[in-house]
């Protein structure tokens, strides 16, 4: 089984992502559908993006009250036990909080399930990113640190020269990862999707 955790900055476009992402998985195997669990983990009594899923016609876990990545990362543990026992899912999609640090996250499941193998997607905002990077420089950083794929979403709100610098100072975080340029509010290319589930991850990272 595998963890698709979705981390990025509040707005920055993670839930279409997922959207997009679950309609690819569950076109793709028609025939034999994929079992996939949603995970939402926002701090605060209702969620948007909860109503926004569940309107695509999606079921959804929600997580409350704290973040994962730290006051929550027990009852995180506990929830996923719960889930893989109760519907025995092949793919669980973790959308974090805004605020959340993947990483953490991943590690947390890592000692408490070394089975279970987690990939890491980070969604950034092209248009804000300028904006955003001196006041949420650690908490960007530490979001971008250790993701295995990056995704530069809402490409066509800026100019090719903006988008260049944004890419630059972007890998200045993580220059590992794989990078795709993104507009989630049209169709994304079922590469990055692909590459996201870990399918071809080497010779793209390559």
């Amino acid at each position: 089984m595998k963890i698709l955790i979705l981390g990025g900055f509040l707005g920055s476009g993670k839930t279409s992502v997922v959207i997009q992402l679950a309609k690819y998985i569950v076109g793709a195997t028609s025939d034999n559908p994929t079992k996939i669990v949603i995970i939402e983990n926002e701090i605060g009594e209702v969620s948007i993006d909860d109503k926004i899923l569940r309107n695509s016609g999606y079921q959804v876990s929600n997580i409350f009250s704290g973040c994962v990545c730290c006051t929550m990362s027990g009852e995180l543990v506990i929830g996923l036990h719960n889930i893989i026992r109760d519907f025995s899912p092949e793919l669980i999609i973790m959308e974090a909080t805004g605020v959340a640090y993947p990483q953490n996250i991943r590690e947390t499941i890592n000692q408490s399930m070394p089975d279970i193998d987690c990939v890491v997607t980070c969604v950034t905002d092209a248009k804000r990113w300028k904006r955003l990077i001196r006041p949420m420089e650690m908490l960007l950083k530490d979001q971008l640190d250790a993701a295995d794929v990056i995704l530069i979403n809402k490409a066509d709100m800026v100019d090719e020269d903006t988008f260049a610098e944004v890419e630059a100072s972007i890998k200045t975080f993580n220059n590992e990862a794989a990078f795709f340029k993104i507009c989630a509010a049209q169709e994304i290319d079922t590469k990055v999707f692909d590459v996201m589930l870990g399918n071809e991850y080497e010779s793209v990272r390559t």
